[in-house]
């Protein structure tokens, strides 16, 4: 399967030079310095837009592995180099103003992936290049999944579909002056993060953080309900106390 980029920017950036070409053509015509400064970052925004979005990229997945020019990588890698992928989609975070979008990162089975590790495995916290966000291709998210799934086996790992299929979605109400969604979803996350990965010191610290960040959750003017978010809470700080595999009653 050979996957495309989408280059939806590249229209905005091809809009930016020519506006700015013509904001300068008036500058020089009305000797404006404003015209100038105006007109030469328009055209330097798009300038880096259009390169960017022109740059080459490859990402082919079959049946020898992975042929990629994207991440720092320009050759084929092959299944025997990839200890694990992993399709996930980060949750929006406080302060991020730009939309998560699907990553897949890639878990080396060796040294032979030689570019620096920048991600982190939800399910055992190991180190791993991201090789692509899902946004930046025209495929569907859910068809680059299967075509993982049928190439990579078992070294494949769609952690979306897992959270579906081990946690109920919280119907969480919104309401005035609730706790701030993004935060809460965000712990939410990390509970479930940890509680799939099965690693005990992983689920000890997320409920840690849990534990502790839930006594001054931010509020917001419209939130998630107080006591749906607390009962919710209490529930993965209890499931979190158990150790993995452990069917005693939670502490």
């Amino acid at each position: 399967m050979e996957l495309r980029r989408s280059r939806r920017l590249l229209v905005m950036g091809i809009v930016f030079v020519a506006g700015g070409g013509l904001v300068l053509l008036c500058g020089i015509a009305g000797s404006s310095i404003g015209a100038w400064i105006l007109g030469g970052f328009a055209l330097l925004l798009g300038g880096a837009l259009v390169v960017s979005e022109l740059r080459p990229f490859r990402f082919h997945i079959g049946a020898d592995g992975l042929t990629l020019r994207a991440a720092g990588l320009n050759r084929l890698v092959s299944w025997a180099e990839i200890d694990a992928l992993v399709l996930d989609e980060p949750v929006p975070t406080i302060g991020r103003n730009k939309p998560t979008s699907p990553t897949l990162l890639l878990v080396p089975a060796g040294s032979t992936i030689d570019r620096p590790l920048d991600g982190k495995s939800p399910l055992d916290g190991r180190a791993g290049l991201v090789l692509l966000e899902l946004d930046d291709v025209r495929q569907p998210v859910d068809e680059v999944a299967e075509a993982l799934a049928r190439f990579a086996g078992g070294r494949f790992t769609d952690v979306r579909q897992l959270r579906r299929a081990r946690f109920d979605s919280p119907d969480l109400t919104i309401g005035l002056r609730g706790y701030e969604p993004t935060r809460v979803d965000e712990l939410i996350r990390r509970a479930q993060d940890a509680l799939l990965s099965g690693n005990g010191l992983q689920r000890y610290g997320a409920r840690a953080e849990l534990d502790d960040a839930r006594k001054n959750l931010p509020i917001a003017m419209r939130g998630y309900n107080h006591g749906q978010v607390d009962a919710l809470l209490d529930e993965l700080s209890a499931e979190l106390a158990r150790w993995p595999h452990d069917d005693t009653e939670p502490e």
